[in-house]
């Protein structure tokens, strides 16, 4: 495996997406430990995907466009969701202290919100070959995904943890939280209609 490899996967890990954003309003709404489970699950939708690239399921995926349009559009719908329930403040999905959701909700939420972008396994099988040399065996693509599902999952308790450090102040300021709860509902929504205009 090369530092290339490892250099390119803590760069796309970084970049905010889904799990970024999701794990972030989880952490401000219920701590650490909110944090902590967003994580998990959408760690465990980047190990399906994975999988499911490593099955050739991508393929066929990008071959049959209604299958496609019909799991998008399902992720379309639910990311526009999750961004009125966090504009209204509205149960688990609200920014603020309140009764802490179970981890088992918090978990299926963040597989949820990325088993319904069917643009992740066909980036896996963009993305990982590149670094597989001519003749590499099964053994080197399953070490690949378990880095990648691993710098994933760290990258996510990083942004949980920076999140959590500096949840009592932004907790204290009514304005912050109401500007807050503002920018994770327009980034849900736009990730909504990023993915509403995606192609196969």
């Amino acid at each position: 495996m090369s530092l290339d490899y490892l250099l390119t996967v803590l760069i796309v890990c970084v970049s905010p997406g889904i799990g970024v954003i999701y794990t972030l309003s989880m952490t401000l709404g219920g701590g650490m430990r909110a944090g902590f489970w967003a994580s998990v699950g959408c760690t465990i939708a980047t190990v399906f995907h994975m999988i499911v690239a490593m099955a050739g399921l991508a393929a066929v995926l990008h071959t049959s466009a209604v299958l496609f349009q019909i799991i998008k559009f399902a992720g379309v719908a639910y990311l526009l969701w999750m961004a009125w329930a966090v504009l209204k403040d509205r149960g688990s999905m609200s920014v603020v202290p309140a009764k802490p959701a179970t981890a088992g909700r918090i978990v299926w939420r963040g597989i949820l919100l990325n088993l319904l972008n069917p643009k992740l396994p066909l980036f896996f099988v963009a993305f990982i070959p590149q670094f597989m040399p001519a003749g590499s065996g099964m053994g080197l693509l399953i070490e690949l995904g378990a880095v990648f599902s691993g710098v994933t999952f760290l990258t996510f308790i990083g942004y949980a943890i920076l999140a959590a450090c500096g949840r009592d102040a932004l907790l204290a300021s009514e304005t912050t939280m109401r500007w807050m709860r503002r920018a994770f509902a327009a980034s849900f929504a736009a990730l909504g209609l990023k993915l509403a205009v995606a192609r196969a």
